[in-house]
C-alpha cells in the first residue's frame, strides 16, 4: 500500500526563492502544453501525446528567451507534463463516467495561493545524514520530522499552502502485514450516527460532542477578514494581512483534522467493523446549516475511516442515505414514519434516543450484530390490549414486541 507522509518544510531566504522560481517555471510548462493541445483541438488537429510535448520544451530551453527554464531541474516540469496528463486522464474518464465530475485541464495562476512541485528518484534527491532534505538545485533545506518514514520514499512532493508554508509529502510503500499487527483483533463492532449537535453517535450509546472549530474561530476570523477588506488592492500590506487570514483558517483546518485522526483511529482500534450512512453532504451545504455542516468535514471523517479500516484489515459498511433508521424501532423493528427533527425522543415499547437509536439501525442495516440496549433509555408500562388480556402460559410474543408470561 503506498501511504503519503508529509513534514513540515523550513527552507531558508534562497532556498524560497529558488523554490518561487520552481513553482513560476512548472506553472509556465503546465500552461504552455495546455496551450498547444487547446489550439490543436481548436484547430481540428489530433491531441498532442506527451513526447512531442517534451521534446518541444526542451529544445525551448536552448532559446535565448527560455534559457532560465534550464534554472529548475528538469525532472519538476517533466511531472508538470504529468500533471496535465493525469488532468486530461480524469476528464476523459469523467466524460466516460467512470469518475465524478472534475472538468477541464485548466491554466494556472500566479494567484495561485497553493504551489507544487514533484522530484522523483530521478531528480537524485536525498536526505541528508543530518535531516535536512537535498532537493537539486534548491539546496539543503531542514524539516521537521515528527516521525520516522516506514521505509524508503519513492517520490517528495515540495507544497506551499495559502498560509505561506512549506511541506515535504512523501510517498512510500508499507507491508500491509506490519499495519494489520499495529490493531489486534477483537469481537466489537459499532453503527455510527453523524451529527451536528453530537459530531458521533455510537451505537453503544456514547456521545461524542462537535468541537465546532470554525464555530469557535469565527470572531478572530471576522477581524482579520475585516482588516483585509481594509487593505488596497495589489499592495504588500494587503498580502500580508491575506496571509494572515490563510492562516487564521489554517490553524482551523488543522485542528479538525486532528480531532478526525484521532477520532477515526480511536474507533477502528476498539472495533473490528465499523458501519456510516452515506449522507448528501452536498445537499446539506446548500441550505442554513451549511456552515455547521462544513464545519463537521463530515466527508474527511468518512473518508478517513474507509482508508484506515483497509490499512489495518478493519471491516468498513457504508449504509444507503435512504436507510430509515431514524424511522425504526431498533428493538421491534416498527416502522412508525418519518419525524421532525425536534423530536429527539419517542416511544415504541421504549423511550427510544433518536440519534443512539438511529447509530443501532445503521449497524444493523450494515448486518453487524448489535444489540438495542443502547437505544433504550428506560422501559415503559405498555397496557395491554384487548383481545390479548390474560395469562399467557407459553410466553409468547404480543403484537407490541413484548414478551409476556
Amino acid at each position: 500500500m503506498q501511504l503519503g507522509y508529509s513534514f513540515r518544510l523550513y527552507p531558508n531566504g534562497p532556498q524560497r526563492a529558488s523554490l518561487a522560481r520552481a513553482f513560476g517555471c512548472a506553472g509556465v510548462v503546465f500552461n504552455d502544453a495546455l496551450r498547444a493541445r487547446e489550439d490543436a483541438r481548436m484547430a481540428g488537429l489530433p491531441f498532442v501525446p506527451s513526447g512531442a510535448l517534451s521534446k518541444a520544451f526542451t529544445e525551448a530551453k536552448k532559446a535565448p528567451e527560455r534559457a532560465w527554464l534550464g534554472e529548475v531541474s528538469a525532472v519538476v516540469l517533466q511531472q508538470s507534463l504529468r500533471d496535465l496528463d493525469t488532468a486530461y486522464r480524469n476528464f476523459f474518464d469523467e466524460l466516460k463516467g467512470k469518475r465524478p465530475r472534475t472538468g477541464a485541464p485548466r491554466f494556472k495562476s500566479r494567484k495561485d495561493h497553493r504551489q507544487a512541485i514533484r522530484f522523483t528518484a530521478n531528480a537524485r534527491w536525498s536526505i541528508t545524514t543530518g535531516g535536512d532534505l537535498s532537493l537539486p538545485k534548491i539546496g539543503d533545506a531542514r524539516v521537521k520530522w515528527s516521525r520516522q518514514l516506514p521505509s524508503a520514499p519513492s517520490t517528495v512532493t515540495v507544497v506551499k499552502d495559502a498560509a505561506g508554508r512549506f511541506f515535504a509529502s512523501f510517498v512510500v510503500e508499507t507491508d500491509p502485514a506490519d499495519d494489520l499487527t499495529r490493531m489486534p483483533e477483537t469481537d466489537a463492532v459499532v453503527g455510527i450516527d453523524l451529527g451536528l449537535t453530537h459530531f458521533a453517535v455510537l451505537s453503544d450509546g456514547r456521545k461524542i460532542d462537535s468541537p465546532r472549530f470554525l464555530r469557535r474561530a469565527e470572531k478572530r476570523l471576522k477581524k482579520a477578514q475585516q482588516a483585509l477588506s481594509r487593505k488596497a488592492e495589489g499592495s504588500k500590506n494587503r498580502d500580508r494581512a491575506r496571509i494572515k487570514v490563510a492562516r487564521a483558517h489554517a490553524r482551523v483546518a488543522d485542528a479538525r483534522g486532528e480531532f478526525h485522526h484521532q477520532l477515526s483511529t480511536r474507533l477502528l482500534r476498539e472495533n473490528q467493523a465499523v458501519a456510516v450512512e452515506d449522507l448528501a453532504v452536498k445537499a446539506l451545504a446548500r441550505t442554513r446549516l451549511a456552515k455547521s455542516v462544513h464545519d463537521a468535514g463530515w466527508s474527511r471523517f468518512v473518508a478517513m475511516l474507509e482508508y484506515k479500516a483497509s490499512r489495518y484489515g478493519r471491516a468498513f459498511h457504508r449504509i444507503g442515505r435512504f436507510e430509515p433508521t431514524s424511522q425504526v424501532c431498533s428493538t421491534c423493528g416498527v416502522q412508525n414514519g418519518p419525524k421532525p427533527l425536534n423530536v429527539r425522543k419517542w416511544t415504541c415499547g421504549a423511550v427510544l434516543d433518536r440519534d443512539v437509536n438511529a447509530a443501532v439501525n445503521v449497524a444493523k442495516a450494515a448486518g453487524l450484530a448489535v444489540t438495542a440496549c443502547g437505544a433504550q433509555v428506560r422501559p415503559v408500562l405498555v397496557p395491554a390490549q384487548r383481545e390479548e388480556a390474560g395469562t399467557h402460559r407459553d410466553g409468547q410474543t404480543t403484537v407490541v414486541g413484548i414478551p409476556v408470561h
